[in-house]
């Protein structure tokens, strides 16, 4: 079984940085795709970034330039660089990744909160 844990979230004024990290664990796994959605209160959960196991990465239009999604297979872990943060990016971030197995995995999810 594989288990996530977000990290990185908190309060940041608009214009700051944040950089969230998503750690895997488990036995025998590897990570096709790793993505990062969020939530924002009220809202449906949204696709934000991709990168997969070759290194491509795509983004939601409204991040491109400010979100960079990177990953670390030796440590089977995730990152989301995130620059010029917006009030409107304020949200739950959630970790998700595919395994080789097509095992859909969810993290916890880890609050970013962006101040005017």
């Amino acid at each position: 079984q594989v288990q996530l844990v977000e990290s990185g979230g908190g309060l940041v004024q608009a214009g700051g940085s944040l950089r969230l990290s998503c750690a895997a664990s488990g036995s025998r796994f590897f990570i096709r795709t790793m993505n990062w959605y969020r939530q924002a209160p009220g809202n449906e959960r949204e696709w934000v970034a991709t990168i997969t196991n070759g290194l491509s990465t795509n983004y939601k239009d409204s991040v491109k330039g400010r979100f960079t999604i990177s990953r670390d297979n030796a440590k089977n872990t995730g990152y989301l660089q995130m620059n010029s943060l917006k009030p409107e990016d304020t949200g739950v971030y959630y970790c998700r990744v595919v395994t080789d197995r097509y095992l859909e995995v969810w993290g916890q999810g880890t609050l970013v909160t962006v101040s005017s």
